[in-house]
């Protein structure tokens, strides 16, 4: 079966953009100045952030690997690719009008379009994958350099600091997160004869509306922060 279509990894997306919704409203609203949410320093919400964007990337890593399992399709995965590039450069410079000094540069859709092209090199190494990825885990715990400070290799990660920008998802440790979702790829949805979840299906309406949003998680990741700040602003503006 396609990948698009089972939906247990659309679901899994699925509710993993309805919690990165549910953070970005938080963030919105300590934004706006309606809560004082403190997201950089708050043990909770940076724990949040890390299990948030970790369960993105893992299904990341699964989906890449049921869309290649029998051959990359070379224009539909460019086109994808392209997509995502052209997303991450549009949320690059409207965060620069926003945000000034501290505009994404190195934010989650640059890094999955990075991760997208890195990951075919292990999308049939599963076992490869799975060391790599523990592996880059656990250098970002134990190593860092100031070689890795200057401005053009910081998406690199290893720094000694975190730089001023809204949101960064450094190659490494993340890239880590994607090569253990391909390990889980091959080795849950891959497997023969497959697992009852590879095929699991759900006719709940809330169980169709997260498999929905996450078949088209990277319109929904575009329209929901204007969708959020528009509403935001106008309850401002009342208020």
């Amino acid at each position: 079966m396609p990948y698009a279509r089972l939906q247990s990894v659309d679901l899994l997306r699925g509710l993993a953009i309805a919690t990165m919704i549910t953070y970005h409203f938080c963030y919105d609203l300590t934004y706006f100045g309606f809560a004082q949410f403190d997201f950089f320093t708050d043990p909770f919400w940076l724990h949040a952030r890390t299990l948030i964007l970790s369960s993105f990337l893992l299904v990341a890593g699964i989906s890449l690997t049921l869309a290649t399992h029998n051959g990359v399709c070379l224009r539909p995965y460019l086109k994808r690719l392209g997509m995502i590039a052209g997303c991450a450069a549009l949320i690059s410079a409207t965060s620069y009008f926003m945000f000034g000094p501290r505009w994404i540069f190195f934010g989650v859709l640059h890094f999955i379009a990075v991760a997208s092209a890195l990951g075919l090199f292990f999308v049939r190494q599963p076992r490869l994958a799975l060391l790599l990825g523990i592996a880059l885990l656990a250098l970002d715990r134990v190593f860092s350099h100031t070689f890795f400070d200057q401005t053009a290799l910081q998406w690199l990660g290893l720094m000694t600091f975190k730089p001023p920008t809204e949101d960064y998802v450094p190659l490494i440790p993340w890239f880590g997160v994607v090569l253990i979702g391909i390990f889980l790829g091959n080795r849950v949805w891959l497997r023969t004869p497959p697992p009852a979840l590879a095929h699991w299906h759900g006719t709940q309406p809330l169980t169709r509306l997260l498999s929905l949003a996450g078949r088209h998680s990277l319109l929904v990741y575009m329209l929901h922060q204007p969708l959020l700040l528009g509403l935001l602003w106008m309850a401002k503006q009342v208020v």
